[in-house]
């Protein structure tokens, strides 16, 4: 059934012919659709994911639903974010693959999940929404800063969050810190609202990731544009999948929320797309360096912890000091 609000916006996109991106999670979902908008405006894309056999399922349906006249394809890269040695591996696959890459969307993500730790004693959560992004991030770092080098680069990183990252400054909370790895691995609990709250901690971090990223090439004057972005209550599979541990009346919330008033996929695509490769990005990048949008396109402040610089710094170093524990060089 369609939602209620369901006139599919309009986005207008750089000339994508000839470049290259990748987009984690892209099997399903948002991650599918902006796939597709990329992919039919002339992009070389890798669809990232663990499983292969749904990937390709994805990529045939992909062109069975047709890539337009823009020559652009897909394929598929294996990518297993549930531990960062794999997030490296399949970054370094990239490396010796590809000459260029112009766009990096961290777009997969777990929601609904009950608290639990990797083997390395680390969140899983955080793991997969946020570390091995990072990883991945910065194994591909090289590549990235090659391509802003070749006529016409307009290199940029989204890292996909959620307005779920809001959750966490509220006054029955501590607020959020990341200054040891007992932060890192911060529970609340496992209700439904600890499970949400869990969630949106992780893409707090992939908004603070944006920044530190920007922040760094802007003082070292590399060109690439990096941002995150809530691409809005959007009907996927991933709602109800997430929703599998709450109880039944918030299950059914959730139910009503994505039958009659989150938007059709397409939206969140859009709005990812955007960030990834519209016009109005490129025409003013001084505009959306390190900025955090809310759909479509609109520059938002965002929560208060994600706006401190101090969380910006003390997320990367303990970043740096986990990956140095568990014997994993993020460079």
């Amino acid at each position: 059934m369609a939602a209620f609000f369901s006139s599919t916006p309009k986005v207008e996109l750089v000339d994508l012919k000839g470049k290259v991106a990748i987009v984690t999670g892209g099997n399903s979902g948002i991650g599918y659709s902006t796939v597709q908008i990329l992919a039919r405006h002339g992009a070389k894309v890798y669809m990232a994911a663990r499983n292969e056999s749904k990937a390709t399922g994805a990529i045939a349906q992909l062109e069975a639903e047709g890539l337009g006249p823009g020559n652009g394809k897909v394929e598929y890269l294996n990518l297993d974010l549930s531990d960062p040695r794999n997030a490296k591996k399949a970054a370094e696959e990239v490396l010796k693959k590809e000459e260029r890459l112009d766009i990096l969307i961290n777009n997969a993500a777990i929601v609904g999940v009950l608290f639990q730790l990797t083997g390395d004693g680390l969140s899983e959560i955080m793991v997969t929404n946020y570390l091995s992004h990072y990883v991945f991030t910065d194994t591909l770092l090289p590549l990235l800063k090659k391509t802003t080098a070749q006529p016409g680069a307009d290199v940029r990183i989204v890292n996909v969050s959620s307005t779920a990252h809001t959750m966490i400054d509220g006054k029955s909370d501590a607020p959020p810190r990341f200054d040891t790895k007992e932060a890192f691995n911060r529970k609340y609990d496992d209700t439904w609202l600890g499970m949400l709250k869990r969630y949106g901690f992780s893409k707090l971090a992939q908004i603070l990731h944006a920044k530190c990223l920007q922040s760094q090439f802007d003082a070292a004057s590399i060109p690439i544009t990096c941002l995150s972005v809530h691409p809005g209550g959007i009907q996927t599979p991933g709602v109800m999948n997430g929703a599998i541990y709450y109880p039944f009346y918030i299950k059914g919330l959730f139910w009503i929320l994505n039958t009659f008033f989150f938007k059709p996929v397409i939206h969140g695509g859009l709005g990812v797309a955007f960030a990834a490769a519209s016009v109005d990005v490129a025409k003013d990048r001084a505009k959306y360096r390190g900025a955090y949008l809310v759909p479509i396109g609109k520059t938002d402040h965002g929560s208060k912890s994600s706006q401190e610089a101090s969380l910006v710094e003390e997320l990367h170093q303990t970043t740096e000091s986990v990956l140095k524990e568990i014997g994993l060089s993020a460079a």
